[in-house]
Protein backbone atom coordinates (compact mmCIF):
# COMPACT_ATOMS: atom_id res chain seq x y z
CA UNK A 1 0.00 0.00 0.00
CA UNK A 2 1.06 3.78 -0.79
CA UNK A 3 0.42 6.84 0.93
CA UNK A 4 -1.91 8.74 -0.77
CA UNK A 5 -1.98 11.63 1.34
CA UNK A 6 -0.82 14.43 -0.01
CA UNK A 7 2.41 15.91 0.69
CA UNK A 8 4.07 19.02 0.90
CA UNK A 9 4.14 21.42 -2.54
CA UNK A 10 7.56 21.20 -4.02
CA UNK A 11 7.09 24.80 -4.16
CA UNK A 12 6.45 25.11 -0.75
CA UNK A 13 9.78 23.34 0.36
CA UNK A 14 11.85 25.07 -2.01
CA UNK A 15 10.54 28.64 -0.20
CA UNK A 16 11.42 26.91 3.34
CA UNK A 17 14.82 26.02 2.22
CA UNK A 18 15.31 29.80 0.56
CA UNK A 19 13.94 31.21 3.70
CA UNK A 20 16.42 28.67 6.14
CA UNK A 21 19.68 29.74 3.52
CA UNK A 22 18.49 33.42 4.87
CA UNK A 23 18.30 33.14 8.56
CA UNK A 24 21.37 31.06 8.54
CA UNK A 25 23.30 33.52 6.78
CA UNK A 26 24.17 32.27 3.34
CA UNK A 27 22.54 35.63 1.79
CA UNK A 28 23.28 39.16 2.86
CA UNK A 29 21.22 42.04 2.01
CA UNK A 30 21.65 42.58 -1.78
CA UNK A 31 22.89 39.72 -2.70
CA UNK A 32 21.97 38.02 -5.79
CA UNK A 33 20.16 34.62 -5.49
CA UNK A 34 21.54 31.77 -7.48
CA UNK A 35 19.61 31.34 -11.10
CA UNK A 36 16.40 29.66 -11.84
CA UNK A 37 18.92 26.98 -13.55
CA UNK A 38 21.33 26.58 -10.89
CA UNK A 39 18.46 26.59 -8.24
CA UNK A 40 16.26 24.11 -10.52
CA UNK A 41 19.68 21.57 -10.36
CA UNK A 42 19.92 22.57 -6.78
CA UNK A 43 16.73 21.01 -5.93
CA UNK A 44 16.12 19.13 -8.93
CA UNK A 45 13.09 20.52 -10.63
CA UNK A 46 12.05 22.71 -13.60
CA UNK A 47 12.49 26.45 -13.44
CA UNK A 48 8.63 26.90 -13.25
CA UNK A 49 8.74 25.30 -9.65
CA UNK A 50 11.51 27.41 -8.65
CA UNK A 51 9.80 30.59 -9.94
CA UNK A 52 6.94 29.70 -8.25
CA UNK A 53 8.66 29.09 -4.97
CA UNK A 54 10.69 32.46 -5.38
CA UNK A 55 7.81 34.28 -6.08
CA UNK A 56 6.83 33.02 -2.37
CA UNK A 57 9.29 35.03 -0.95
CA UNK A 58 8.54 38.10 -3.15
CA UNK A 59 5.40 38.38 -1.57
CA UNK A 60 6.64 38.30 1.86
CA UNK A 61 9.26 40.89 1.55
CA UNK A 62 12.54 38.95 1.49
CA UNK A 63 13.31 39.09 -1.59
CA UNK A 64 12.99 41.08 -5.04
CA UNK A 65 13.31 40.81 -8.52
CA UNK A 66 14.80 42.90 -11.25
CA UNK A 67 13.77 42.40 -14.75
CA UNK A 68 17.03 40.84 -16.47
CA UNK A 69 19.11 40.70 -13.61
CA UNK A 70 17.32 38.44 -11.15
CA UNK A 71 16.71 37.98 -7.64
CA UNK A 72 18.25 39.58 -4.62
CA UNK A 73 17.90 39.27 -0.98
CA UNK A 74 15.42 42.37 0.40
CA UNK A 75 15.96 41.53 3.76
CA UNK A 76 17.30 38.71 6.51
CA UNK A 77 15.76 37.47 9.67
CA UNK A 78 16.18 39.95 12.75
CA UNK A 79 18.43 39.02 15.72
CA UNK A 80 15.80 39.20 18.95
CA UNK A 81 18.03 38.24 22.16
CA UNK A 82 15.66 37.23 25.41
CA UNK A 83 17.46 37.69 28.65
CA UNK A 84 17.26 39.32 31.88
CA UNK A 85 16.46 42.96 30.24
CA UNK A 86 14.36 42.63 27.21
CA UNK A 87 14.15 45.98 25.46
CA UNK A 88 12.36 46.07 21.81
CA UNK A 89 13.80 49.11 20.70
CA UNK A 90 17.44 48.76 21.96
CA UNK A 91 17.34 45.28 20.52
CA UNK A 92 16.77 46.20 16.67
CA UNK A 93 18.61 49.45 17.28
CA UNK A 94 21.68 46.81 18.27
CA UNK A 95 20.50 44.41 15.44
CA UNK A 96 20.65 47.63 12.86
CA UNK A 97 17.09 47.69 12.32
CA UNK A 98 14.55 50.75 12.31
CA UNK A 99 12.28 49.42 15.49
CA UNK A 100 8.56 51.22 15.27
CA UNK A 101 5.58 50.08 17.52
CA UNK A 102 1.79 50.41 16.35
CA UNK A 103 -0.52 50.96 19.15
CA UNK A 104 -3.59 48.45 18.57
CA UNK A 105 -5.48 48.91 21.60
CA UNK A 106 -5.58 50.39 25.06
CA UNK A 107 -7.72 49.28 27.69
CA UNK A 108 -8.54 48.64 31.55
CA UNK A 109 -10.03 45.17 32.34
CA UNK A 110 -10.36 42.27 34.43
CA UNK A 111 -7.31 40.00 35.26
CA UNK A 112 -8.40 36.49 33.75
CA UNK A 113 -7.07 33.45 35.90
CA UNK A 114 -3.99 32.59 33.75
CA UNK A 115 -3.67 36.43 33.74
CA UNK A 116 -3.26 36.88 37.59
CA UNK A 117 -1.27 34.09 38.33
CA UNK A 118 1.18 35.65 36.32
CA UNK A 119 1.19 38.81 37.42
CA UNK A 120 0.52 37.47 41.15
CA UNK A 121 -3.31 39.30 41.70
CA UNK A 122 -5.95 38.29 42.32
CA UNK A 123 -8.73 37.09 39.61
CA UNK A 124 -10.70 40.15 38.42
CA UNK A 125 -8.08 42.59 40.04
CA UNK A 126 -8.09 45.67 36.84
CA UNK A 127 -4.65 45.59 34.79
CA UNK A 128 -4.17 47.50 31.62
CA UNK A 129 -3.87 45.48 28.59
CA UNK A 130 -1.86 46.59 25.73
CA UNK A 131 -1.88 45.87 22.50
CA UNK A 132 0.50 46.26 19.28
CA UNK A 133 2.36 45.71 16.29
CA UNK A 134 6.09 45.77 16.29
CA UNK A 135 7.85 46.25 12.83
CA UNK A 136 11.25 46.10 11.76
CA UNK A 137 12.33 48.54 9.07
CA UNK A 138 9.08 49.04 8.16
CA UNK A 139 7.95 45.11 7.99
CA UNK A 140 5.62 43.79 10.67
CA UNK A 141 7.29 40.96 12.65
CA UNK A 142 4.84 40.35 16.18
CA UNK A 143 2.06 41.17 17.29
CA UNK A 144 1.50 41.28 21.12
CA UNK A 145 -0.25 41.89 24.08
CA UNK A 146 1.26 43.50 27.53
CA UNK A 147 -0.94 43.52 30.60
CA UNK A 148 -0.37 45.66 33.68
CA UNK A 149 -1.66 45.27 37.17
CA UNK A 150 -2.99 48.81 37.61
CA UNK A 151 -2.57 48.73 41.38
CA UNK A 152 1.27 48.82 40.44
CA UNK A 153 1.08 51.04 37.50
CA UNK A 154 -1.89 53.30 38.14
CA UNK A 155 -0.41 55.83 35.38
CA UNK A 156 0.45 53.25 32.77
CA UNK A 157 -2.74 53.35 30.56
CA UNK A 158 -2.86 57.17 30.29
CA UNK A 159 1.12 56.97 29.49
CA UNK A 160 0.13 54.86 26.16
CA UNK A 161 -2.32 56.93 25.08
CA UNK A 162 0.51 59.50 24.59
CA UNK A 163 3.60 56.94 23.64
CA UNK A 164 4.23 53.50 22.77
CA UNK A 165 7.42 52.76 24.74
CA UNK A 166 6.75 50.30 27.92
CA UNK A 167 10.23 51.56 29.31
CA UNK A 168 8.79 55.31 29.49
CA UNK A 169 4.94 54.28 30.13
CA UNK A 170 6.45 52.04 33.41
CA UNK A 171 8.74 55.04 34.59
CA UNK A 172 5.79 56.94 34.78
CA UNK A 173 4.40 54.73 37.19
CA UNK A 174 7.24 54.74 39.17
CA UNK A 175 8.89 51.09 37.89
CA UNK A 176 12.33 52.81 37.33
CA UNK A 177 13.90 49.24 36.20
CA UNK A 178 12.47 45.83 35.19
CA UNK A 179 14.27 42.42 34.30
CA UNK A 180 12.77 39.33 33.27
CA UNK A 181 11.67 36.52 35.40
CA UNK A 182 10.49 33.80 33.03
CA UNK A 183 10.33 33.61 29.26
CA UNK A 184 8.26 30.32 27.61
CA UNK A 185 8.38 29.91 23.80
CA UNK A 186 5.58 27.60 22.07
CA UNK A 187 5.04 26.95 18.15
CA UNK A 188 1.56 28.10 17.00
CA UNK A 189 -0.41 28.85 14.10
CA UNK A 190 -1.84 32.48 12.67
CA UNK A 191 -5.14 33.63 13.38
CA UNK A 192 -6.76 35.64 10.68
CA UNK A 193 -6.30 38.74 12.95
CA UNK A 194 -2.70 38.08 13.37
CA UNK A 195 -2.49 37.08 9.70
CA UNK A 196 -3.67 40.66 8.87
CA UNK A 197 -1.29 42.42 10.98
CA UNK A 198 1.52 40.48 9.97
CA UNK A 199 0.69 40.18 6.22
CA UNK A 200 1.03 36.19 6.11
CA UNK A 201 -1.81 34.16 5.30
CA UNK A 202 -4.14 32.37 7.98
CA UNK A 203 -2.08 29.56 9.87
CA UNK A 204 1.14 30.59 8.76
CA UNK A 205 3.38 29.36 11.58
CA UNK A 206 4.10 31.81 14.14
CA UNK A 207 6.74 31.51 17.74
CA UNK A 208 4.59 33.13 21.06
CA UNK A 209 6.64 34.21 23.29
CA UNK A 210 5.49 34.85 27.00
CA UNK A 211 7.09 36.65 29.62
CA UNK A 212 7.32 38.01 33.09
CA UNK A 213 8.71 41.51 33.87
CA UNK A 214 9.65 41.83 37.54
CA UNK A 215 10.89 44.90 39.19
CA UNK A 216 13.40 45.51 41.78
CA UNK A 217 11.80 44.28 44.40
CA UNK A 218 10.67 41.20 42.80
CA UNK A 219 6.99 42.19 42.20
CA UNK A 220 5.42 41.26 38.56
CA UNK A 221 4.88 44.77 36.73
CA UNK A 222 4.38 42.98 33.24
CA UNK A 223 2.86 39.67 31.89
CA UNK A 224 3.33 39.92 27.92
CA UNK A 225 2.23 37.81 24.74
CA UNK A 226 4.12 38.26 21.85
CA UNK A 227 3.38 36.23 18.25
CA UNK A 228 6.63 36.57 16.57
CA UNK A 229 6.87 35.77 12.16
CA UNK A 230 9.16 32.77 12.60
CA UNK A 231 10.92 33.57 9.16
CA UNK A 232 11.35 37.12 9.74
CA UNK A 233 12.90 37.40 13.47
CA UNK A 234 15.48 34.52 15.18
CA UNK A 235 15.21 34.26 19.03
CA UNK A 236 18.25 34.25 20.77
CA UNK A 237 18.79 33.40 24.36
CA UNK A 238 20.73 35.18 26.80
CA UNK A 239 22.10 34.55 29.97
Amino acid sequence: MHDTKSKTPIWQAIAQALREDLAEGRYSPGDKLPTEAALAERFGVNRHTVRHGVSALVDEGLIRTRRGAGAFVASIPTDYPIGRKVRFHDNLIAAGRLPEKRVLLVEDRYATDGEALALAIQSGDPVCSYNGLSLADGQPIAVFESLFPLERTPEITDSFRHQSSVTDALAASGVKDYTRASTRLTAVRSNATQALHLQISEGDPLLRSSGVNIDDAGNPVEYGRTWFVGDRVTLTLEN
